[in-house]
């Protein structure tokens, strides 16, 4: 079985918005978004966005402007030197109660089931206690960010019994961690890293 990095969209890649992003134009990289998809696409482990996208039942956008703006997430990627392996959203708001919305770890069952992951064995990124929740519920070791909501997330976590969940500064240097957990050499440097837009 494959192991994966798990990582969440919004607040982790991206930056947030307190209207939802809705559009490619609302979409904007955070800074170590790319550097951090070059990194890990040159490894061996899959890369897998996992998100909530209510704003597809909240009538705010539709399932083809998502799937687009992953589309153009995805190119991105690439063009970077990075590969994401696949990109998993849940369309449903709160009050819908489904299993897939984070704190609830079905989409995460489901692209482990999809593409012959153990997540057990992996890694999610995210930056809210909702998706330590999710990471934990089906024992992946769960990384947060101080991007996005990560800052006030963070306080929560010793309240919780989660103060062992280790916290960085943004998605690329949770990626660095985890090539150092790994024992993969970085394969470029630093410098050409954060060169990339």
């Amino acid at each position: 079985m494959h192991r994966a990095v798990f990582l969440d969209r919004d607040g982790v890649l991206n930056a947030n918005r307190p209207d939802h992003v809705k559009s490619l134009a609302e979409f904007v990289l955070l800074p170590g978004a790319l550097p951090a998809l070059s990194l890990l696409g040159r490894t061996g482990l899959r890369v897998v966005v996992i998100s909530n996208q209510s704003i597809v039942n909240r009538g705010l956008a539709s399932r083809e402007t998502v799937e687009g703006i992953h589309r153009q997430l995805v190119e991105w990627a690439q063009a970077a030197g990075g590969r994401i392996d696949a990109v998993c959203y849940c369309p449903h708001r709160p009050d819908e109660a489904c299993g897939c919305r984070k704190p609830r770890p079905g989409l995460l069952v489901d692209a482990a089931r999809r593409l012959n992951i153990d997540a057990r064995r992996s890694y999610l990124v995210g930056d809210a206690i909702s998706d330590v929740q999710a990471a934990l519920a089906v024992g992946a070791e769960p990384l947060l960010v101080l991007t996005g909501r990560g800052r006030a997330q963070a306080g929560l976590l010793a309240g919780m019994g989660l103060q062992r969940i280790p916290v960085f500064k943004d998605v690329l240097e949770a990626a660095g961690w985890i090539l150092q957990r790994e024992q993969i050499p970085y394969p470029v440097s630093m410098d050409a890293l954060t060169r990339l837009p």
